[in-house]
């Protein structure tokens, strides 16, 4: 299969229909259209969201791995140079972007890179929010809109600094290569392969007409497994 970076993005009215959909949703579709999804592509540990009323987010993966716990090898002037390289690398590329990092300490999160003024710089540079195993903290004073999903809360960044930039990351159980792109809300993140994210949104569709038939019976009175199995029927599915 053709790597993200061989493949034109999708549309902007792609992009705002996906954005429509919950993440839980695009896993449904996903698994629908291939089952290896059933069991990869996901996350599967659990994120602290910064703001679960926000919108799901969908962007082109920035990744980058972090440490906090050791001071960064290396003059000052070189680790201002690696700083600015990696956000060069947020803002070249397809937008909007999702930053996905890994926080490569033993005690991931031991020092928060993400906080008032990172998500400002972030924001303004094109992107919608991060998905991390890290920390994050100034929580009153991320910048609005900015969606932050992240291992844990914590109170320092300690000596936190980007070690490599444009990297494969694993976030949580999931992969991610730079240029995947992410769909993320509070329940957590996948990624929607290279040109898939039509499809996507047929599967989507396709659902959530299927799954309309057993909501509509189940909510109705007099409900009975009887009229489960006919709703399940109707809807070409077994019983859930």
């Amino acid at each position: 299969m053709a790597g993200p970076e061989q493949q034109a993005p999708p549309a902007e009215d792609t992009l705002a229909a996906l954005r429509k959909l919950d993440t839980p949703t695009v896993c449904n579709a996903l698994e629908a259209l291939d089952v290896r999804y059933r069991t990869s592509g996901f996350s599967t540990r659990p994120f602290v969201c910064a703001e679960p009323s926000l919108p799901p987010i969908v962007g082109f993966a920035r990744t980058a791995r972090i440490a906090a716990r050791e001071k960064p090898a290396g003059t000052p002037e070189e680790i201002r140079a690696h700083r600015l390289a990696y956000y060069r690398m947020i803002e070249d590329g397809p937008r909007p972007s999702v930053v996905v990092l890994e926080d490569i300490d033993p005690e991931p999160g031991y020092g928060a890179f993400w906080g008032e003024v990172n998500s400002a710089i972030h924001k303004g540079l094109g992107c919608l929010g991060v998905v991390t195993n890290g920390s994050i903290r100034d929580l009153d004073d991320i910048a609005p809109g900015f969606q932050l999903l992240a291992g844990l809360v914590g109170p320092s960044h300690a000596w936190v600094s980007v070690r490599e930039i444009a990297v494969p990351v694993t976030v949580h159980g999931l992969r991610v290569e730079p240029g995947d792109l992410i769909h993320a809300d509070r329940h957590g993140a996948a990624v929607i392969p290279p040109g898939m994210a039509q499809a996507v949104l047929d599967a989507a569709d396709t659902i959530a007409r299927k799954e309309a038939l057993i909501l509509d019976a189940a909510r109705a009175p007099g409900f009975t497994t009887d009229k489960l199995v006919a709703a399940c029927r109707g809807a070409g599915d077994d019983v859930h």
